[in-house]
């Protein structure tokens, strides 16, 4: 089982499209897909419809218990894809934690628990898009963190500096067992545009200059209409937009490409039924 927190100190990045949209890609490619939405805010919540009706449990739950058990886990319309919901919409969760001295662990060991660790091959947690406990928890849940940057002065510096301030405040935590995992940075909804592309360049210098365990993929998602389209629809991305005339790859095609990357043994796999074409549709 592979375990990925999508996290930005920066909020209105793209965190929770980034990861439905991943979520529904690795599930389309035949694997076992858990959802978490680690945000006070339930954006994942509600991006995709829910199958069998809301159950009694969700990241309260989780947290509360540290354990994730089957009552905590909806399914979704789409196959392969579950999720725990967020039911904390006045933000106890957070002050709780801040009580405790797992707090750091506490998710780490909830992902252990047999309806998780038996039964699904990937999990991807949405996470506040504040500095806080509850973003830490699902940091050093984690075996790879996902950060997208969107190609700005502002962006990027805020980035760097989060991630300065996330290893010194979270390194000491393996220490408990739980170090922190490696920071693949992405850089999210691009424009075309030469600015756009000088900042992206600049951006990716600027970042060998953090530790090493901090690097940026490879793979850009550029800013197109298709991924709102998709959101207000309640569809995957890659099933929105198979296909896509001209210059520019298909929302299928790019996000096959950054799944490639995160998980390499992948590559040259594609959701079945969906296959990476590019052209008119």
């Amino acid at each position: 089982m592979t375990k990925f927190s999508i996290i930005s100190t920066k909020g209105g990045v793209g965190k929770t499209t980034l990861t439905a949209n991943l979520a529904a890609l690795f599930a389309d490619l035949g694997l076992r897909v858990l959802m978490i939405d680690a945000d006070v805010q339930p954006s994942l919540s509600k991006f995709f419809p829910i199958a069998d009706g809301e159950r009694s449990g969700g990241l309260t739950d989780v947290i509360l218990c540290g354990e994730i058990k089957t009552d905590a886990i909806c399914s979704t319309v789409y196959g392969n894809l579950d999720i725990v919901l967020s039911d904390d919409p006045q933000g106890n969760l957070p002050h709780w934690l801040l009580t405790r001295i797992d707090r750091g662990i506490r998710l780490r060991v909830a992902l252990q628990a047999p309806a998780v660790a038996n039964a699904y091959d990937i999990v991807l947690i949405d996470t506040q898009g504040a500095v806080g406990p509850l973003q830490d928890a699902a940091a050093l849940a984690a075996d790879v963190l996902i950060s997208p940057i969107t190609p700005e002065v502002l962006s990027a510096r805020e980035f760097r500096d989060g991630t300065l301030e996330l290893l010194g405040r979270l390194s000491p935590s393996a220490t408990l067992g739980a170090p922190l995992p490696p920071i693949k940075a992405v850089i999210y909804r691009q424009d075309r545009t030469n600015d756009a592309r000088m900042i992206a360049a600049a951006l990716r210098d600027d970042l060998r200059e953090l530790p090493a365990q901090v690097s940026v993929l490879d793979t850009v998602v550029p800013h197109a209409k298709a991924y709102k389209e998709a959101a207000t629809l309640r569809v995957p991305v890659h099933r929105h937009e198979r296909y896509r005339a001209g210059p520019m790859p298909s929302a299928a095609a790019i996000m096959h490409q950054l799944a490639w990357e995160l998980i390499p043994s992948l590559r040259g796999r594609s959701a079945q039924g969906f296959p990476i074409q590019e052209g008119v549709r």
